[in-house]
């Protein structure tokens, strides 16, 4: 199978210290953007409906389900966009789309909104592969977890807690599953949080108390070792 990771992560385990930790609804969800045919695990099927990738998120996270979805399977333009299954839609590009959305003042303001989303390369995708963490069997490029504002609090303490810093997440109230979530942290090798979107809200079942962030797979390991003892620090609330 293509790009596979030289060592040897224990992602069953590491998702038990996420869950347990945060008190997760669900499972961290495992996301690979598979270049071809070839990078897809052996075993896994298609999914078996055309849905959002938001919504293949919920289905592994919430169900437990493992599949694929090449762009065919994407039904959201602006998704399989971002994660580099599909070309930009003329609509998308001028701005129109999100006007007649209602969202922006402006075809302008959409059309400068949408050149600065992170988006993989157009076509550089073959097809998304989800899995929930703990039955992975794929190294995933990116987890996703959906979570509530304190197990946020705990994840940012725990992205500062070997170099300390500021986090300097990005997100403009659109694309957040996707671009957001997804597409950035896979580009950046970055952590990325996001307040989730309209479309992620209303088709993928993330609850009005609930937010989206990503973690590149490659830095998985030492996450979840700090995470614990971010979580039963003395001045952590608990």
């Amino acid at each position: 199978m293509e790009d596979q990771m030289r060592a040897e992560i224990p992602y069953a385990e590491i998702a038990e210290t996420l869950k347990k930790s945060l008190d997760l609804r669900g499972s961290p969800v495992a996301v690979k953007l598979a270049k071809s045919p070839e990078g897809i695990p052996e075993g896994v099927g298609p999914i078996d409906e055309t849905v959002r990738h938001c919504q293949m998120i919920t289905r592994a996270r919430l169900n437990g389900e493992i599949f694929y979805a090449t762009a065919d399977k994407h039904v959201c333009m602006g998704g399989g966009w971002a994660l580099g299954l599909k070309e930009l839609t003329p609509s998308l590009r001028s701005g129109e789309f999100y006007y007649k959305l209602g969202k922006f003042e402006s075809w302008a303001a959409c059309m400068r909104t949408i050149r600065q989303v992170p988006h993989v390369p157009e076509l550089e995708t073959y097809a998304t592969v989800y899995a929930p963490l703990e039955k992975t069997p794929f190294d995933p490029h990116v987890v996703v977890i959906v979570a509530e504002p304190r197990a946020m609090l705990k994840l940012a303490q725990t992205t500062l807690y070997q170099l300390g810093g500021r986090i300097g997440s990005t997100m403009a109230g659109i694309q957040s599953v996707c671009a957001d979530a997804t597409a950035l942290p896979y580009l950046s090798g970055n952590v990325n949080y996001s307040l989730g979107c309209d479309g992620s809200r209303r088709f993928s079942g993330i609850e009005d108390n609930e937010l989206v962030m990503g973690i590149p797979a490659e830095i998985l390991p030492e996450f979840a070792r700090a995470l614990p003892i971010v979580t039963a620090a003395p001045g952590s609330v608990k």
